[in-house]
């Protein structure tokens, strides 16, 4: 992989989604088992803050287009935004009721990191235009590779932190609040020249047919993931067996994402995004259609589990958005307001999750860290493992049937 001055990139959507995918793993846990949080409750904050995106993500987009020559400023501050929301979640004991402080805090990451995700894919649509052939995907094995470096440090790094110091979590906050200062300056220069767009870049984005099409794709090929982040915890805990465990396995998982991401790239290059994409959603489903099937002690069979069903993830995370962006490239011109609902789509469906899988395991009688009859754990390993497989079968069909190359005028 050539430099072609793409670092910063990485850096930066490794802080980003330092703030993404972690915070479906570790806030649920700590608010529940250290302020007493029930789970339907925190998914029930998490989707309402969806409901908030359906107004904010497409405001956001529009905010980025028009900020043109302050955007490394407004990149600035919605990073320092972030970084307060994460410590605020991590790092402060609750001072009004935890359940408000949870949305309170959440607001402030989740508003942060969508402006922010906006503006850098945005940015990113422009970049790789300006590199000719095949920028799209050379860009995104940058970007994607920094993402799942990112993912793989926020998910352990609160267990690893935890033989150094009695507050892991708060650790972790102030070590993120670092990244993000260290992403913001790399980033500066690419802000410099952006030009506000003129009028609203949301209804092409809509009235494409391929771009909606992507954008229903990548609602469902995230909700696997977002099924999956919700439970993880919970699975190698409760149904494995298997506590201690659950740092070494993320690892592994988020490790053979990264190790797979500038592969798929390649690959993508020399047989087409779209097929090499379809080839890694079948391989995924393979390797997850085998979780229900383990039990207490199936450690080793479900780390090689994580190996090969991480290294099929690099391919989503890499190859979507790059179609997207190029996408994005043809039928509006600032990108902004694209990713604006790329960057919803995505947060809806991690929301999704949470609001209909914490509940569904309360009543099914799932306690977190306590004793559990088989029938929960049973249904716990089937919406863990089951659903993901029908949901990325959904999004192959899909996927299948789009014709990626059609003009935005057919």
């Amino acid at each position: 992989m050539t430099g072609e001055g793409l670092a910063p990139y990485a850096l930066f959507a490794g802080v980003l989604a330092m703030a993404g995918l972690p915070l479906y793993i570790h806030a649920p846990k700590v608010f529940a088992e250290a302020n007493g949080v029930s789970l339907a409750a925190m998914g029930g904050v998490l989707f309402a803050l969806r409901l908030l995106d359906v107004v904010q993500d497409p405001l956001l987009g529009r905010l980025a287009e028009v900020s043109g020559r302050w955007r490394a400023v407004a990149v600035g501050i919605a990073g320092g935004v972030m970084a307060c929301g994460m410590a605020g979640l991590f790092a402060v004991t609750p001072p009004v009721a935890p359940l408000i402080w949870f949305a309170a805090m959440l607001t402030l990451v989740f508003s942060s990191y969508s402006f922010l995700t906006i503006c850098f894919y945005a940015r990113g649509v422009a970049r790789a235009e300006d590199m000719g052939e095949d920028g799209h995907l050379r860009l995104a094995r940058w970007r994607e590779t920094g993402a799942l470096l990112g993912v793989c440090i926020a998910s352990v790094a609160p267990v690893a932190l935890a033989v150094l110091t009695d507050a892991p979590y708060a650790a972790f906050a102030l070590g993120f609040a670092v990244m993000v200062l260290l992403a913001v300056m790399a980033m500066q220069s690419e802000w410099t020249g952006a030009a506000p767009a003129e009028g609203s870049q949301l209804k092409p984005v809509l009235r494409d047919p391929v771009a909606r099409r992507l954008l229903l794709v990548g609602l469902l090929n995230a909700s696997p993931v977002a099924v999956t982040a919700t439970l993880f915890l919970y699975f190698v805990e409760s149904r494995l067996q298997a506590p201690g465990a659950e740092g070494p396995l993320l690892l592994l998982f988020f490790l053979s994402a990264a190790a797979a991401a500038p592969l798929w790239g390649r690959l993508a290059e020399a047989f087409g995004a779209k097929r090499v994409l379809l080839g890694a959603m079948a391989l995924s489903i393979a390797a997850f259609a085998l979780v229900p099937l383990l039990g207490p002690g199936d450690v080793a069979a479900f780390a090689a589990i994580c190996l090969v069903s991480g290294a099929a993830l690099a391919a989503d995370l890499t190859l979507l958005p790059a179609l997207f962006a190029k996408r994005m490239a043809r039928v509006s011109p600032s990108a902004a307001a694209g990713f604006g609902l790329w960057s919803f789509v995505s947060k809806f469906a991690l929301s999704l999750a949470a609001l209909v899988l914490l509940p569904a395991l309360e009543v099914a009688g799932f306690t977190p860290g306590g004793p559990n009859e088989e029938s929960a754990l049973r249904t716990l390993a089937l919406l863990y493992a089951g659903l993901p497989c029908l949901l990325k079968a959904a999004a192959i069909i899909l996927l299948a049937a789009a014709r990626l190359e059609a003009s935005p005028e057919d």
